[in-house]
């Protein structure tokens, strides 16, 4: 049933906005963006701890993979917001976004925004090169990555030193995307976590999103994770 909103907060100045609910982000989509939260998470925590929780700091690292490369795969055959072309856009529009940030009648995106998609890249590029490196890491102590034997000890520390630098740039990635959800929320009365948990948006007109198949994006999974185990493991 659509809702009724009135952006001055009275009902005698304006005449009421009918929204809707609309889907935007499909199941898999929203499973992996929450499942990316916990399992870099969980890589953080264990790589600060060390030690014998480096096994785990591994294992959530190739988990961390299996969804990169799940997330790239479904970025031209997921759902339409979740695909790259959908969000990927030219310079001239995320400076034309920029320029209108800060003004109450910026235009709203039912999707990733101009900004939001670069973040969305940006984001999923840093996760790679850190995920890629930790695979020939090494800490001199108790761990080596799965790939460490197909390089140098060198080029190991090296790869290393890569990992924790690169680490520091995905934190600051992090944050800032965090700083920008509470600007969402508190600047433009945008909620951009509760569409990633239920998966719709209130919008001021009905729209009609393709959404990708869970069925398919279950097996894609799947097939990956299998693919990865035997690649680094057997």
């Amino acid at each position: 049933m659509p809702l009724h909103a009135n952006d001055s907060g009275t009902e005698s100045d304006q005449p009421k906005k009918c929204l809707h609910h609309v889907a935007v982000w499909d199941a898999p989509t929203r499973i992996f963006h929450w499942s990316l939260v916990i399992l870099v998470t969980v890589s953080f925590t264990t790589g600060m701890m060390g030690g014998v929780m480096m096994q785990y700091h591994e294992r959530s690292g190739v988990a961390i993979l299996v969804l990169i490369v799940f997330r790239f795969i479904w970025g031209f055959i997921g759902g339409a917001h979740a695909r790259f072309a959908g969000f990927v856009r030219g310079p001239r529009a995320v400076a034309a976004y920029v320029r209108s940030l800060f003004r109450s009648n910026s235009k709203p995106y039912l999707g990733h925004n101009p900004l939001g998609g670069w973040s969305i890249l940006a984001m999923l590029v840093v996760l790679s090169l850190q995920v890629a490196t930790g695979l020939f890491a090494n800490d001199d102590i108790l761990t080596e990555g799965p790939l460490f034997q197909w390089v140098s000890k060198e080029t190991s520390d090296l790869l290393t030193q890569l990992h924790l630098v690169n680490r520091n740039i995905l934190i600051g990635l992090i944050s800032i995307h965090i700083v920008a959800v509470g600007f969402y929320l508190i600047k433009k009365h945008e909620n951009l976590v509760l569409p990633m948990i239920t998966g719709y948006k209130q919008w001021h007109e009905t729209v009609d999103v393709s959404q990708g198949s869970v069925v398919k994006g279950a097996v894609l999974l799947v097939v990956l994770a299998v693919a990865a185990y035997f690649f680094l493991y057997r």
